[in-house]
């Protein structure tokens, strides 16, 4: 069966009381996220922190499962030494490059989303172009065969671009158009690989274009862990029912849900960056701004990485992590070769919650 455009789905449809109801819950818990997150005087901690929780739970999805340990204790996907630990790391800097261009541009184009697909593969294929694509389930049974001839996924995703950009109008609330574009790209599935994280990485970007986000802090991808069975028979239940409302009210709660909680992150971090902040700067004399936005974009931080960041010797940083680990500030552990200083307060906040994985579809 042909996938119908989305410009042929009512918007009426969505504007029953319960969708309006739930709309007015995520807008406002939406709206309050984008406040919390501007009071952080440097947003890179949130986007650096708060970037990699999302690609450890993105790619948990798909069954890329990684410790947090592992993740902290890298930071290029070029020198990481397991497969799962670059793939996930490669996530973050795909996510991170996609923001970039959208907030350039103001746009979310096909080239950008090719682009961060190509970051999460590390390969040039493009759109796909052979057929033979399925989704099945953990038993191999057939769940869905999204298009197969190449004409109609090239065709599906310009009309997916001109869509995300209001091309022709389509009168429906940001959130909600959000929640069709999600599901319109993972029925295209235009990728041999990379189809759901790269869908995940729009749904963000599509809220920093509209200008409900400043930077990317809302990801979706713990609610969907936690709710896995829901999201996958809901995504089907479109195919096979057209039940976009209740997809819709899904998509809804997920983002009241996700904002509330990261209202929550957020502020423990404001208040852990002020505490550490405070006491650095009485304690000693070494203390600097840029000190401390290292220790909380890397709550695994090394020599190498202070160096880099405060353009300090190599003997200098040593001397100020072990200062700070002598004291207590930090936690100092040797892994191989490398000393990694641990802002274990940090880390147990981030690590709060983390979703275990499961089986699940590879999307």
């Amino acid at each position: 069966m042909p996938l119908p455009p989305l410009h042929a789905v009512d918007p009426s449809r969505f504007e029953r009381a319960d969708v309006l109801k739930r709309l007015n819950a995520a807008s406002r818990a939406l709206a309050e996220l984008k406040g919390v997150a501007a009071s952080i005087p440097n947003q890179n901690i949130l986007i650096n922190t708060l970037t990699l929780q999302e690609a450890r739970d993105s790619s948990a999805i798909e069954n890329i499962v990684t410790t947090q340990d592992d993740l902290y204790r890298e930071d290029n996907p070029a020198d990481a030494t397991g497969t799962t630990v670059k793939e996930v790391l490669r996530y973050r800097q795909a996510l991170q490059a996609g923001f970039a261009q959208t907030r350039a541009t103001g746009l979310l184009t096909l080239n950008t989303i090719l682009d961060i697909q190509q970051q999460l593969e590390c390969n040039r294929a493009g759109l796909r172009k052979l057929p033979g694509t399925a989704l099945r389930d953990g038993g191999g049974k057939l769940v869905y065969e999204p298009p197969q001839d190449a004409n109609d996924v090239a065709r599906l995703m310009g009309e997916l671009e001109h869509f995300i950009h209001d091309q022709p109008a389509y009168p429906v609330d940001p959130l909600v158009k959000m929640a069709l574009i999600h599901h319109q790209f993972e029925s295209i599935h235009p990728f041999y690989d990379g189809n759901g994280r790269t869908g995940r990485i729009i749904n963000v970007l599509y809220l920093v274009k509209e200008g409900l986000l400043d930077i990317p802090v809302l990801y979706l991808s713990r609610h969907i862990v936690r709710t896995k069975p829901d999201y996958y028979r809901l995504l089907q239940s479109v195919r096979d029912a057209d039940a976009w409302e209740e997809w819709v009210l899904y998509m809804l709660d997920a983002v009241a849900n996700t904002a509330r909680e990261t209202i929550g992150t957020i502020q423990a971090i404001k208040a852990l960056l002020q505490q550490t902040k405070q006491r650095v700067r009485d304690g000693y004399r070494f203390y600097s701004q840029d000190l401390i936005n290292n220790l909380f974009n890397h709550p695994y931080t090394r020599v190498e990485f202070v160096q880099r960041d405060l353009g300090v010797s190599r003997l200098t940083a040593t001397r100020y992590l072990d200062s700070l680990a002598r004291d207590g500030l930090l936690e100092k552990h040797r892994v191989g070769r490398n000393n990694y200083y641990i802002n274990r307060p940090l880390f147990v906040l981030l690590s709060r919650g983390a979703p275990e994985s499961e089986g699940a579809q590879r999307l």
